[in-house]
């Protein structure tokens, strides 16, 4: 099996650096993922964020598209409990129309930020607002052409966008499988391959279209040596607050998660997860890499490098572009 490579990009702020600056280091790193031949580029929204510049990845894959010219771009992902799912699928046919067989829409459960930007997200929605698995199902029938709705979602592209639901658990899996779509398991949140394993079997045995894929997001970092690329990942854990009304939100550390439930009114408890980072030099990660497509028999992996340096998080990337290279062929 032939590894693909993609890059998740969440366009962080470095400390002294401005927004627009960091949107233009998600732009050149597009460029150069292009230019190493990774398969496809991926960008994610956060809302109400002093870290992270990326809250609108439809407008953002949009400049992108006119600067890159055969690297697919993918959201990762859209919000979708804020939106309507006929605009989403609006928008990404635009995407699409612009950019012919480059564009894949990614989705996620979760809200991108804390309860503030959620509500000012939701301002006007009626209640009681409608729920996630219910959009995700609108939203699959507008892109795919299915809906029983007397309206489209045009302009029409030549061909459907490719759909991904983004999650870390096993239900998540299942709900894709049975939706016919493509799964990317957040094994940056959940690193646990217990629950890794269990998901890509469930997707495998709910399977309705067989030409979904299942994918790993890693955190990875590569560097010229192991102690050098762990520098870069401190922590090793992340937090899921549970709330009583059965949410469950991936907040990352637990200084996020104190911040989080502080606009929480409902009773609450914190849940730790091990992260799935994968550091060390080239040979090392394209080691493990390579480990974890042959055990779960995974091609595509959605790489996550959250390190705040653009000039390391591009070399980072150049080396891991040499990994896999090197494990194809000597491994």
């Amino acid at each position: 099996m032939t590894i693909r490579l993609s890059i998740l990009d969440q366009s962080i702020i470095n400390p002294g650096e401005r927004p627009s600056e960091a949107l233009q280091n998600t732009v050149e790193l597009a460029e150069l993922a292009e230019q190493l031949g990774f398969y496809r580029f991926w960008v994610a929204e956060h809302h109400n964020s002093d870290e992270i510049a990326g809250a609108a990845p439809e407008v953002l894959l949009g400049y992108i598209a006119a600067k890159t010219t055969t690297i697919k771009l993918a959201s990762g992902g859209v919000m979708l409990q804020h939106y309507s799912p006929y605009k989403v699928a609006e928008q990404f046919h635009v995407l699409e129309n612009l950019a012919p067989g480059r564009i894949s829409l990614g989705v996620g459960k979760a809200p991108g930020g804390f309860q503030p930007a959620t509500d000012a997200l939701q301002k006007d929605f009626a209640k009681p607002i409608q729920t996630f698995d219910a959009k995700l199902i609108e939203l699959v029938d507008f892109v795919t052409r299915k809906s029983a709705s007397k309206v489209e979602a045009k302009p029409l592209p030549e061909n459907n966008p490719e759909i991904f639901l983004l999650g870390g658990s096993v239900a998540s899996a299942r709900q894709a499988a049975e939706l016919g779509i493509s799964f990317v398991f957040a094994y940056f949140i959940n690193g646990e391959e217990e629950v890794l394993k269990e998901a890509r079997d469930i997707f495998e045995q709910y399977q309705i279209n067989q030409q979904a894929s299942f994918q790993l997001a890693p955190i990875v970092v590569v560097a010229e040596t192991k102690a050098a690329a762990d520098r870069h990942i401190p922590e090793r854990e992340s937090i899921k607050v549970e709330l009583s009304d059965g949410r469950r939100v991936n907040v990352g550390s637990r200084e996020q998660a104190e911040a989080y439930v502080k606009n929480i009114s409902q009773p609450y408890r914190f849940i730790t997860q091990k992260i799935g980072a994968i550091t060390g030099t080239k040979q090392d990660v394209g080691e493990e890499i390579t480990r974890l497509s042959k055990k779960y028999n995974i091609q595509d992996f959605v790489v996550l490098t959250p390190v705040k340096s653009a000039e390391i998080k591009r070399y980072s990337y150049q080396l891991l572009s040499e990994s896999i290279k090197e494990e194809v062929v000597h491994g």
